[in-house]
């Protein structure tokens, strides 16, 4: 199935959904059915006005003519921002005035109608040319709703292995730069080839392309599937669709940029889920969808999405989508952390989504504030607070009831945390019975609904969870996520052999504090005494921190070598911090700057004008702390290291972290959302690294228990031992390659150490003579630098080090300078380059391969006898066929791209060349001579060229009529010459947009050639196969007529 078959499959299974599907060239301006003015416009206004009509009867009709007017026109010079707004159109209305009476009327005409999906008309288009700032452009499909272009489908062959889905997204991406317009209504890209399909937003980068798995809702995923037709039936289900586009779209400003997220299917299905469970738990309305919701409970459940999944935008969809359902009669929401620092992360990422939202939240600051908000409020409103704010004043013997509405729903972030209990606790010294904050929040809310939001699951011991919130309404876990590209893969690897102290007595203590090390406020940490005080001293021991800074410096540069990135540094107290910064800034000082703004390490962490002096040049304002969490996720600023002790562990999301030390006692939920840090989704990222100074193996594994326990799956963490197996096993293969068999002579790589470069050709040269070497090579170093950018830092990988950046020139070598494989992605090349580099194996990196070979790189063009008979005498006579290959190859991309006979006949004389040779049919020394052959025919044939003093586009043609060698003989040079200059100028004053896809232009344009060949007297019974190769020239090179 080649790309125009995927493309009429494509446009099936939209028809099946209910869309209208209609081929560009019939709408265009001068089509059968035209709905465009001109080439430039994307709006089809005649549906957009009919649409508007339908979907506004009470407005005048002349105001619809302001709407186009001003919708059509950008609002601003940069596209994301005239997007923003037109999104806002699209939710809100377009601002309308006229008059009625005498007066003045405001109001808003509605472009979709998103309470009556049969109200709009959703349309397809397929290969619609738009004029561009270049030249004409013809994206795939593109879908209208009301004629508003609000997604963009290209797509890519699924059986040219030539070309991928990233082909496809960098197509678009040059859309954007050279037809801007069509992108200002944008709601979602999707780039396809058929098996693989992804979407993503404007903005969005490759990384950021994700999936769409299901069809109906989160249990309804196709198993075997081509993912595109889930795409269409999924994502383009017309009235999903119109709810995605309302509820699940957001803005925001990073580091003053502005960026446009989109949900994911789980995101998407989760929120709808959950919005359903809370009208049910709330009201008492019976809904089949959740028969594990108990009507009218007051617990909406627990949605269950794994770190780094986007809980926090989840949320902000899920608040969006709810406070516009009627059922709940403009509902309060309370949205409750159990830490300040997250308390702000996710007020802030709320504060952003106003569009979505229609409304400002409101932070509670102390437990006065928080009181007053909701006991004064009646209807609306979304408040944030801590946990610890629904706390009895002293003398309260239980919390007040606060407000006693039913439509009030407080939303837990992390709804497993010990202060949820409902028990009683009695206090020894005071002997008072103290409960849980969920039993204040109870008495202070008798009557709200709560829903819990986690991104760990719930033990089944935890019965008080359960008792607050009910039952899982959504769970995407750590499997999912990483399938989906959602989330990388974390590593674990343990350096406790590399310090020198009683591993016994500190995990005695470890489990002596288990109580101590739940969450509490920050600031009662400090006050703790007992047991965290003499793990404490016994952690921040001077010589055990020197031995971890030492040995921490040394880990993180090796891996820095391998995977450019930042890391967190996790200790166990504030001083501890303070101590460890001080001695790895003894081992680099260049790290240290007293600037905020400057030094390669930082410490984050809370604090007041009353703590201790060593502690001071270490605090900093709310401010100061915005511009480093700006500067550590900025993967190009020098800050690299952040050391913490609570803050930024839960919540924080800085893709390029790809490492965390830990060097501080953390269990449970605790240490699943610490170590999420490091598993964002980030360029080459294979995956991130906790590295463990104090032992928490044990504490991984109780973590993971209550994981599987719950049905989740995927491992928690992957030992880096694991990678350090791939890696061997893959390096094992690379040895049974070289080795001599009853069939091969082996090669001996031996002495790459010393003589890298002189080896890399005779080794590049080896594989490409093995069957199949090429590939299997390839795919095997891939492998092995993946696994090796996971297990570097292990000592059992050194002695592996230098012969990995070997192998990994050889790949590239091959790799960059051969041209018949599958293209090598960026991020591929990257990485191998810079281990290339970083071990500097070869100094120079792998800079041609004529020159390794010995070879002056020549223009095919320019070749001489001199050069060729060099080739020929080569004694790497396999890399010598690839040195052809490449040269011949790239001279046919380059001169013959748009002439339609020289491109095929040089490119199929070369594939039958190279069939003859990977078949061993021939002599390797034959492929040589018959490859010099055809260099030497290829620049006879330029040199014609230029002797005949054409342009490109005169010669194709005259290629055309050449083709046939009886013409030749009877009209001679001079007069096809004649005939090619007025072909040329006749079809390039004749052709117009579209007129490749337009049967009546063709027809007109047959006749055009035909009356010119008969003028000229070209062979009557050669003259319908000239016609045909002529129009099939032009279609290759009218693109740039036709601007």
């Amino acid at each position: 199935m080649n790309e125009s078959a995927l493309e009429t499959v494509c446009l099936g299974w939209f028809a099946e959904q209910g869309w209208e599907i209609y081929h560009g060239p019939d709408i265009a301006p001068d089509g059968s059915n035209p709905q465009r003015a001109s080439y430039h416009d994307v709006f089809l206004t005649p549906v957009l006005n009919a649409c508007l009509q339908k979907i506004n009867p009470h407005l005048p009709t002349d105001v619809f003519e302001q709407v186009i007017s001003r919708i059509t026109r950008a609002e601003s010079p940069d596209l994301i921002a005239s997007n923003k707004a037109f999104h806002h159109w699209l939710l809100e209305g377009v601002p309308v005035q006229y008059r009625r009476d005498e007066e003045l009327i405001h109001d808003h005409a509605l472009l979709v109608d998103f309470s009556q999906p049969q109200n709009n008309r959703f349309m397809v288009v397929n290969q619609m040319t738009i004029s561009g700032t270049k030249q004409p452009r013809r994206p795939d499909i593109i879908c209208f709703i009301n004629g508003l272009p609000l997604a963009v489908v290209e797509l890519k062959s699924p059986i040219d292995d030539k070309v991928d889905i990233w082909d496809a997204y960098h197509q678009l991406q040059t859309y954007k730069d050279e037809i801007r317009d069509l992108f200002i209504s944008n709601e979602a890209l999707i780039v396809s080839d058929g098996y693989l399909a992804r979407v993503g937003s404007l903005t969005a980068t490759e990384e950021r392309f994700m999936p769409w798995k299901t069809i109906n809702n989160e249990n309804d995923k196709p198993l075997l599937e081509w993912q595109l037709e889930t795409m269409v039936r999924g994502f383009f289900n017309r009235e999903l669709l119109l709810d995605y586009i309302r509820y699940f779209v957001l803005f925001e400003n990073n580091d003053e940029r502005l960026i446009k997220k989109i949900a994911g299917y789980h995101q998407f299905h989760a929120v709808r889920e959950a919005v359903q469970a809370t009208i049910v738990a709330s009201t008492g309305k019976q809904l089949v969808l959740h028969s594990n919701i108990q009507p009218g409970s007051k617990k909406a459940g627990v949605v269950w999405h794994t770190q780094g999944s986007g809980k926090s935008i989840s949320m902000c969809c899920y608040v969006g989508k709810l406070l516009q359902q009627p059922e709940m009669g403009n509902p309060t929401i309370v949205v409750v952390t159990d830490r300040n620092d997250l308390d702000g992360q996710l007020y802030g990422t709320f504060c952003q989504a106003q569009e979505l939202l229609k409304q400002m939240p409101e932070q509670a600051d102390d437990r006065e504030t928080l009181r007053d908000l909701l006991a004064t409020r009646d209807a609306g409103g979304i408040i944030f607070t801590t946990v610890q704010k629904f706390s009895p004043e002293e003398g309260e013997n239980a919390h007040p009831i606060l407000n006693g509405r039913s439509n009030i729903v407080v939303i837990s972030d992390e709804a497993h945390r010990s202060q949820y209990g409902m028990k009683a606790n009695l206090d020894r010294k005071t002997g008072v019975y103290k409960y849980g904050y969920a039993k204040h929040m109870r008495d202070a809310l008798p009557n709200a609904s709560f829903l819990g939001f986690t991104g760990t699951p719930v033990s089944a011991e935890d019965r008080d969870t359960r008792a607050v919130f009910g039952d899982y309404v959504s769970i995407y876990d750590i499997q999912d996520a990483v399938d989906d590209g959602a989330t990388v893969p974390i590593h674990y690897e343990s350096r406790l052999a590399k310090l020198d102290l009683n591993h016994e007595e500190l995990a005695a203590l470890s489990d002596q504090v288990e109580e101590l090390i739940e969450d509490d406020e920050l600031d009662q940490r400090e006050k703790t005494k007992g047991e965290w005080s003499r793990l404490e001293k016994l952690v921040g021991a001077k010589p055990r921190l020197q031995q971890i800074a030492a040995d921490l410096i040394s880990h993180f540069e090796k891996r820095n070598t391998v995977m450019d990135g930042k890391a967190m540094i996790v200790a166990m107290s504030r001083e501890i911090c303070v101590h460890l910064y001080d001695e790895i800034i003894a081992l680099r000082p260049e790290w240290h700057d007293d600037d905020p703004e400057k030094g390669q390490i930082k410490i984050v962490m809370t604090g007041t004008a009353s703590d201790k002096a060593m502690l001071q040049p270490h605090i900093y304002n709310k401010r100061t702390k915005k511009r480093l969490e700006s500067r550590f996720k900025n993967v190009n600023d020098p800050l690299k290291l952040v050391i913490v002790r609570d803050m930024w562990l839960t919540g924080f999301d800085a893709p390029c972290c790809h490492t965390m030390y830990i060097d501080k006692p953390m269990r449970g939920h605790n240490l699943m959302q610490a170590i999420a840090r490091v598993n964002r989704v980030f360029k080459d990222k294979p995956g991130g690294l906790v590295v463990d100074y104090i032992g928490i193996a044990n504490e991984l594994k109780l973590a993971l228990k209550t994981y599987t326990d719950a049905n989740g799956k995927g491992d928690a963490t992957v030992n880096a031992e694991e990678a350090l197996a791939i890696m061997l096993e893959k390096l094992d293969i690379i040895h049974g390659m070289f080795a001599k068999t009853a069939t091969s002579a082996g090669f001996d790589y031996t002495g790459f150490e010393d003589h890298a470069q002189k080896l890399l050709v005779p080794v590049a040269n080896y594989v490409l003579g093995l069957e199949d070497g090429k590939k299997r090579f390839l795919d095997n170093v891939l492998a092995i630098t993946k696994a090796w950018s996971l297990c570097c830092t292990l000592d059992a990988a050194q002695p592996y080090k230098l012969e990995i950046a070997f192998l990994s020139a050889v790949k590239a070598a091959i790799s960059k300078f051969t041209s018949v494989d599958k293209k090598i992605s960026q991020a591929e090349k990257n990485s191998a380059l810079k281990q290339i580099l970083d071990n500097a194996v070869i100094a120079n990196g792998v800079d041609d391969i004529f020159t390794l070979a010995g070879l002056d790189k020549p223009n095919i063009g320019l070749l001489s006898d001199e050069f060729l008979q060099e080739v020929r005498d080569m004694p790497y006579r396999n890399l010598a066929v690839e040195l052809l290959e490449k040269l011949i190859n790239d001279g046919i991309q380059s001169r013959t791209k748009n002439n339609v006979v020289q491109e095929k006949k040089y490119s199929e004389r070369l594939q039958a060349v190279l069939i003859k040779y990977n078949n061993r049919a021939i002599e390797t020394a034959q492929v040589i001579e018959e490859l010099i052959q055809m260099a030497k025919d290829f620049q006879s044939a330029m040199e014609r060229d230029d002797a005949l003093g054409l342009n490109p586009d005169e010669i194709a043609f005259y290629d055309a009529l050449a083709e046939n060698e009886s013409a030749v003989r009877e009209l001679g040079d001079e007069v096809l010459k004649k005939l090619a200059i007025e072909v040329t100028l006749k079809l390039r004053q004749s052709t117009t947009v579209d007129w490749q896809v337009r049967e009546s232009v063709r027809a007109r344009l047959r006749i055009l050639v035909r009356q010119t060949l008969r003028r000229y007297k070209y062979p009557p019974d050669k003259t319908p196969g000239a016609v045909e190769l002529i129009l099939k020239q032009a279609e290759v090179i009218s693109n740039h007529w036709t601007m």
